[in-house]
């Protein structure tokens, strides 16, 4: 949809630039044929605004905005959106991470666990994607929980950061209490996150990442295994920094 939507704006954007071409050459040939050169420039800019605002206003698309997940409570004339619950979290650098340490900020969220075999390699190779496409956006930090603290000590964290060349600035990687952990994931993030001693690893986890406004509500979910689905998570963070 957004790839047609393109192709129909930059259309519209060269019918503009014939059509306004058009009606200048007109205008001109009208000034000179009632012997009112003086008044040419003047009457040909004013027809280039009228003619602009009419084509670029039947050429506007109105892109809607992301969707906002969750539950939501009306009181009084506001609406009460769901938003991610406190938490406190400690990261590969021995910083404490809190809502707070994302405010002002959009960030993507995921959980992981450093000695998954399974979907957690391909995760962290979209993530990284992610974290180098939103290297020029101040505004945009990514937070990755850990579901087995009990392994994932901050030193191991920070090594696993360091070998990817992460700053951790820009992406945290949080241990904390296993239960804080799990309740977070699966009552705020609305992700699966929890112990399962037959599998494999001893861990089931969904490969969700999980957009997040500057307001702590969820904008968006995606498949972290799947790049078309990354891309439009990076398409989708642009598109949310222009929110008002």
């Amino acid at each position: 949809m957004m790839k047609y939507a393109k192709e129909i704006k930059l259309n519209c954007a060269r019918l503009l630039i014939l059509d306004t071409g058009y009606w200048l050459l007109n205008a001109a040939y009208f000034c000179r044929a009632s012997n009112f050169k003086h008044r040419a420039s003047s009457i040909q800019y004013q027809i280039l605004i009228g003619i602009s605002v009419i084509l670029m206003s039947s050429c506007q698309i109105n892109e809607k905005s992301l969707p906002i997940f969750g539950e939501r409570e009306v009181v009084g004339t506001d609406t009460v959106y769901h938003t991610i619950a406190p938490f406190a979290f400690v990261d590969q650098d021995s910083s404490w991470v809190t809502n707070t340490t994302f405010n002002n900020t959009i960030y993507v969220a995921d959980f992981f666990f450093t000695t998954c075999r399974s979907i957690c390699p391909i995760m962290k190779t979209q993530m990284l994607r992610v974290y180098k496409a939103t290297a020029e956006m101040p505004d945009v930090k990514l937070l990755s929980h850990t579901i087995d603290p009990e392994y994932d000590t901050v030193a191991l964290l920070h090594d696993f950061a360091e070998r990817l060349g992460v700053e951790s600035s820009r992406w945290h990687f949080v241990t904390g209490i296993k239960d804080s952990i799990y309740k977070i994931a699966q009552t705020s993030y609305f992700a699966t996150a929890m112990e399962d001693k037959t599998e494999p690893d001893g861990f089931i986890h969904s490969g969700a990442f999980l957009l997040i406004d500057k307001k702590k509500r969820i904008r968006g979910k995606y498949d972290g295994t799947k790049e078309e689905d990354v891309n439009r998570l990076i398409g989708d963070i642009k598109r949310l920094r222009l929110e008002k």
